[in-house]
């Protein structure tokens, strides 16, 4: 498959700077954009996702009338958490 680039990009050069600064040993400027455009894409889709099922959700307990409490919410998400934790160790 054929590589493609992206558009120039002028910044400032405190920011080239700083970008330089964080570069691990070996990493290219290059591959540090890269990266953190694939990162970001990867955090948007993921966002845009959490955001469908929380939108298809919504619309699922206004059909129902099936609501759950917040309360309940939390507490289920809380033992979620506890039982991830003790996983961990």
């Amino acid at each position: 498959m054929k590589s493609a680039s992206l558009p120039s990009l002028r910044v400032e050069p405190e920011l080239r700077h700083s970008a330089e600064l964080v570069l691990r040993e070996g990493e290219t400027l290059s591959a540090f954009i890269e990266s953190s455009l694939r990162t970001n894409i990867e955090r948007r889709l993921a966002r845009n996702e959490f955001i469908a099922r929380g939108l298809a959700s919504r619309e699922h307990a206004r059909a129902t009338g099936e609501y759950i409490a917040a309360d309940e919410v939390l507490s289920i998400l809380h033992n979620s958490l506890l039982k991830a934790k003790q996983k961990k160790r």
